[in-house]
């Protein structure tokens, strides 16, 4: 299976999610691309992919990142294989805005998994939920 991790950080806390992401993906013997949203050259075909994983920090009381959005006009179809996650910080907006972009794009893209949302930095016990998430996707992908 060959897999994409595309991304946007500014404080390192969402690419720490997505490192973590790959390496995974890649104990699990999948095929892994990762792409820094904003900073890399655009993606020529992403249906090369079998799974596209998306991360975003919310930005602006709940907002998705113009970056985001950009990188999805890109791409420039809604591919149905996406998985969303991202990092987001309680302290701002509350539980109501809690990594609302997660949810935001999950249901964009009309996601099979919900998006996994991880407070600030995944060190420590949140590296648990990234393994929780990814053993729900990866059920999905070796069924299929």
């Amino acid at each position: 299976m060959r897999c994409l991790v595309a991304y946007l950080s500014y404080s390192g806390n969402t690419e720490e999610v997505a490192q973590l992401i790959k390496q995974n993906l890649t104990e699990n013997n999948m095929e892994v691309d990762m792409h820094e949203i904003g900073i890399d050259l655009p993606i020529a075909d992403v249906s090369i992919y079998d799974y596209i994983f998306i991360g975003t920090f919310t930005w602006d009381y709940g907002s998705t990142p113009d970056e985001v959005k950009d990188f999805i006009l890109e791409v420039g179809y809604k591919p149905n294989n996406v998985a969303i996650f991202g990092s987001g910080d309680t302290q701002f907006g509350g539980d109501t805005l809690f990594c609302k972009a997660v949810d935001k794009l999950a249901a964009f893209y009309n996601s099979k998994w919900n998006g996994l949302k991880i407070e600030q930095s995944p060190r420590g016990h949140q590296e648990k939920y990234i393994e929780i998430w990814l053993e729900r996707v990866l059920v999905d992908a070796k069924a299929a």
